[in-house]
């Protein structure tokens, strides 16, 4: 089994910055996708950010120009750089990979526990 960890969340002023990061417990093998959602209660998750396996990036169009989606899928670690914050965007950061454990392994699609952002005056 493989548990993502993200890091990085906390409380930043509106127009501040900050980075979250996430970790896999044990590298892939190959790595089709990572991502980032975000959730606020009482609502559905919400897509935020991608990267596939060859660097292509997308993004919500909420978040294009203040968000950057970087990391390594060899390494199984996946960072989303937030510029410009803004009260809209607290919500509880969860990163997804989706990829091949091992050789043999099936695609899976694995979930963190999430990091909340909270942006406040």
């Amino acid at each position: 089994q493989v548990q993502l960890v993200e890091s990085g969340g906390g409380l930043v002023q509106p127009g501040g910055s900050l980075r979250v990061s996430c970790t896999a417990s044990r590298k892939f093998f190959s790595m089709r996708a990572m991502a980032w959602y975000r959730q606020v209660p009482g609502k559905q998750r919400e897509f935020v950010a991608r990267m596939d396996g060859f660097g292509n990036t997308n993004y919500t169009e909420s978040v294009k120009g203040r968000f950057t989606i970087s990391g390594e899928g060899l390494e199984s670690t996946v960072e989303l750089q937030m510029d410009s914050l803004q009260p809209e965007d607290t919500a509880v950061y969860y990163c997804n990979m989706d990829g091949w454990r091992s050789e043999s392994a099936g695609r899976m699609n694995y979930w963190g526990k999430g990091t909340l952002v909270t942006v406040w005056p």
